[in-house]
């Protein structure tokens, strides 16, 4: 995969840039562990609910997060209490990285009464109002207005707060995405567009779907700055964040991260993925992997050792597993649960 550059393009960028990869500032021991445990906890629920997918456990529509973990943990990273988070149909990472209870997540995937959404809303359809967590959505780009909306509110409350907006490289070819960059510029709402490219939206190269490539510049014609990230590098990550936290909470309107990302599964749980040679996905894994650049940083800088690492991963697989056996064993929500938080 090749580097991507990080210039600020449409409009004045909040501060000079540099390429993608030279672009994260460097982290702290404190920073490098919480964001290997955070991803290495993602990367450990989305493995376990592969294997409950397969098991039956699981029904429906099930999309994996494996590989683009970097992403939303630097996002979150960057983040200020308050601000809101929404996104598609390949939500776990983002609900975990919010902090929500890996047991009420596991337990929606598989139906329980004690799940996120009481068990009704399955693994598109997920909320937190404690986390700012606003799904979760199964329609393709539906997330871009509503996130935008979010984001009005902020601007008419006046609380300082920002939305970041994911939606993936398939996604941004929808027309409600444009309506919304328009609306977002036009009343300079404080909304972070984050596009998750990941190359291959359901299983079409970007280079087949797309007639512009370059996502960072999709909001150009309304004047929306945009930056391409190393989205496999959660130092870049957190630093694009930043930037464009700061270019939104100060009065400036939209901005658009593009996250050049990639998944190492399929598309959902029954993709098997032949659009790909096994070649470019082993590659990826063994080049770019997000969890294995910090623990070689780690390693290297002698901030940690193997045993302090294993034991991080004990710890995150002793979490999973819990959540897997609390979703397995849990009451299904009474038929009377299909009535209520229904709006006529």
């Amino acid at each position: 995969m090749a580097a991507a550059s990080s210039t600020v393009r449409g409009k004045a960028a909040p501060r000079k840039t540099q390429s993608a990869r030279a672009s994260g500032a460097a982290f702290s021991k404190e920073e490098e562990l919480a964001a290997f445990r955070n991803m290495l906890l993602i990367r450990r629920f989305e493995e376990k609910a592969g294997q409950m997918y397969g098991m039956g456990l699981i029904g429906g529509f099930c999309h994996l997060y494996i590989g683009q973990e970097a992403v939303v943990t630097g996002v979150i990273m960057a983040a200020a209490e308050g601000d809101q988070t929404i996104t598609g149909y390949r939500d776990h990472g983002h609900m975990l990285a919010c902090g929500m209870d890996p047991k009420a997540v596991m337990a929606e995937l598989t139906g329980r009464r004690s799940g996120a959404s009481n068990g009704k809303g399955g693994s598109m359809h997920m909320f937190s109002k404690a986390k700012h967590f606003y799904g979760g959505h199964g329609i393709v780009g539906a997330q871009v207005p509503l996130g935008s909306g979010l984001a009005f509110a902020n601007r008419y409350r006046g609380n300082g707060n920002i939305c970041f907006t994911y939606f993936g490289d398939g996604a941004a070819n929808q027309g409600q995405v444009y309506e919304s960059f328009n609306m977002a510029e036009l009343w300079k709402l404080p909304v972070v567009y984050i596009i998750e490219n990941n190359r291959y939206a359901m299983g079409t190269s970007v280079t087949r779907s797309s007639a512009l490539t370059d996502f960072s510049k999709r909001g150009q014609s309304f004047n929306i700055p945009g930056e391409q990230v190393d989205g496999m590098d959660v130092r870049a990550v957190k630093s694009a964040a930043a930037r464009a936290a700061e270019w939104c909470r100060t009065g400036n309107g939209p901005m658009i991260l593009e996250m050049q990302t990639y998944r190492y599964r399929g598309h959902s749980m029954s993709d098997p993925a032949k659009y790909r040679s096994k070649d470019e996905v082993q590659k990826m894994r063994e080049e770019r992997d997000p969890i294995e650049q910090v623990r070689a940083r780690l390693l290297t800088s002698k901030q940690a050792s193997e045993d302090d690492l294993k034991k991080i991963d004990a710890a995150v697989r002793t979490i999973v597993a819990e959540a897997a056996e609390f979703a397995s064993h849990e009451p299904e929500p009474d038929t009377t649960e299909v009535w209520t938080d229904v709006l006529g």
